[in-house]
């Protein structure tokens, strides 16, 4: 009778969340980890073969096979991805930034790996959503994260009232969500044009580089101090509602 071939395991590995990210966001073990694996999934080539060359410059990218899962790829697609895991191999998963599988479509490889029984192993480190809820003083308990809102006006008001009175549901619980970050001064601009005054607005910009930026203010602060407000431009940014609880 044939042996059992052991699989390897999928290993969900951070990436900085900014170009000029300090070094000392990410895990030590991280590098050592990484340049042991020859088989990636990532969300973009290009990308990943950037970061891995940080770790080591000396790294031999034209060795490593490459699978791309990314907001393109069909889910009837995912599951061959793994096929190098289920044959004994360890893998890497890697997003453009920050933390994969979290609001990412890293998510579908983690849950075809638990139906295989591929071991997964998540290694720490910066996650957006979670450094912008440490430093906004909101309740970490109790939170939702939407993603991209339209970027059609209408919709995106008609959005924005839906994420204020949801918190306000939930007695203050926060709603985050994102945008792309050449469109970031418009959504702060719809933000201040259709939530209430008493409504706290969270921004985190920049996080774990020397521009890290932080705010959670009431709507009537943000529009009173308007010399206040950052200029958001093509800088990864995180946003919060908070309403006030009943």
């Amino acid at each position: 009778m044939d042996a059992v071939r052991p699989t390897g395991t999928l290993y969900l590995l951070p990436a900085p969340l900014h170009a000029e990210a300090d070094p000392q966001s990410l895990p030590a073990m991280l590098a050592p980890l990484a340049l042991q694996l020859t088989h990636w999934v990532v969300e973009s080539e290009r990308s990943a073969r950037r970061f891995l060359r940080s770790l080591n410059p000396g790294c031999p990218i034209d060795t490593l096979h490459f699978s791309l899962l990314n907001e393109h790829t069909r889910p009837d697609e995912v599951p061959n991805m793994l096929i190098p895991a289920r044959e004994g191999h360890h893998m890497g998963l890697l997003s453009d930034a920050g933390c994969p599988a979290i609001a990412d479509p890293g998510a579908w490889l983690v849950a075809e790996a638990h139906k295989y029984g591929v071991s997964v192993h998540p290694v720490a480190g910066p996650s957006s959503i979670l450094l912008t809820l440490m430093g906004s003083g909101m309740d970490g308990q109790k939170f939702s994260m939407h993603g991209y809102l339209p970027v059609e006006a209408v919709a995106r008001a008609r959005a924005l009232k839906g994420l204020e009175d949801e918190s306000r549901r939930q007695g203050g619980a926060a709603q985050l969500f994102i945008e792309t970050p050449y469109r970031n001064d418009r959504m702060l601009d719809a933000v201040l044009a259709t939530c209430a005054a008493d409504t706290r607005l969270l921004v985190a910009a920049d996080l774990t580089s020397a521009t890290e930026w932080i705010r959670a203010l009431p709507i009537a602060t943000w529009k009173a101090d308007a010399a206040a407000r950052p200029a958001l431009h093509k800088r990864p940014a995180v946003f919060g509602l908070i309403g006030p609880g009943r």
